[in-house]
């Protein structure tokens, strides 16, 4: 822990990646794993554009239902310790692939999201996009100016990654000193790509998580357990070696 702290203390550029580990101590379930998403929906069920033009109905409950459990939910340590990082001026982005916004609310300004948004909806004719502040009422909502159906704004299987923000990644991944890998199986890709990017460039990898992930590979170091429990102790650390 030290040893990362004084690494991430000295970098100039370090950069955030993380997945649906750090949500999960919020209460918002993973997609992979004991307890995830994937054991008791099948995505092509849910989560393509090919199930959302064969039944709306069936897709926007499973998306209400999500969400109503991350409206319910609050930022976790884990979240509040990476917006201190950024608030310390050590980190200067977070790269992520959760959809919940839960980084924003706990503070986080430059946060790159790569699968999209929970609260933002797309309209299937007119293209238009909509935030949201609550789950949704109607379902399936229609959009207020054309009619169409609403969409979630979120990446889809099968869907390519919102260009403004893969490039966005890329630009921070390429030029990252540092990248803190946290709560991410390393096994969806393109996502997956950045931290490998990051450290074809030079960066050093730090990843969190309570298990082994695909990112193991190429990790400088491996510190094993809950971001929630881990991040706050990084933080502490990370104060100590600034002053």
């Amino acid at each position: 822990m030290e040893e990362v702290a004084r690494a991430l203390a000295a970098s100039k550029s370090a950069v955030a990646f993380t997945g649906a580990g750090v949500s999960a101590e919020s209460g918002v379930p993973t997609f992979r794993g004991a307890g995830g998403l994937w054991e008791r929906y099948r995505p092509e069920e849910l989560a393509t554009p090919e199930a959302f033009e064969r039944d709306p109905d069936l897709v926007w409950r499973w998306y209400k239902w999500r969400q109503e459990l991350i409206y319910a939910a609050d930022p976790n340590p884990a979240h509040l310790a990476l917006a201190e990082l950024e608030r310390l001026g050590v980190l200067k982005a977070v790269i992520t692939q959760n959809v919940d916004g839960l980084h924003r609310k706990a503070g986080s300004r430059r946060v790159v999201e790569l699968h999209g948004n929970i609260w933002r909806v797309r309209c299937t004719s007119c293209g238009r996009e909509f935030p949201v502040e609550k789950p949704v009422g109607e379902i399936p909502p229609r959009c207020p100016i054309c009619g169409g159906l609403l969409r979630p704004a979120v990446v889809w299987f099968g869907e390519p990654l919102p260009r403004g923000a893969w490039e966005e990644a890329l630009s921070l991944a390429s030029s990252a000193d540092f990248m803190l890998v946290v709560g991410t199986s390393g096994a969806v890709y393109p996502a997956a790509h950045i931290p490998r990017i990051a450290k074809r460039n030079g960066a050093v990898i730090a990843v969190v998580d309570p298990g082994e992930t695909a990112l193991d590979d190429i990790a400088d170091f491996k510190i094993r357990g809950k971001a929630a429990e881990i991040l706050p102790r990084l933080v502490a650390e990370v104060r100590r070696c600034l002053t």
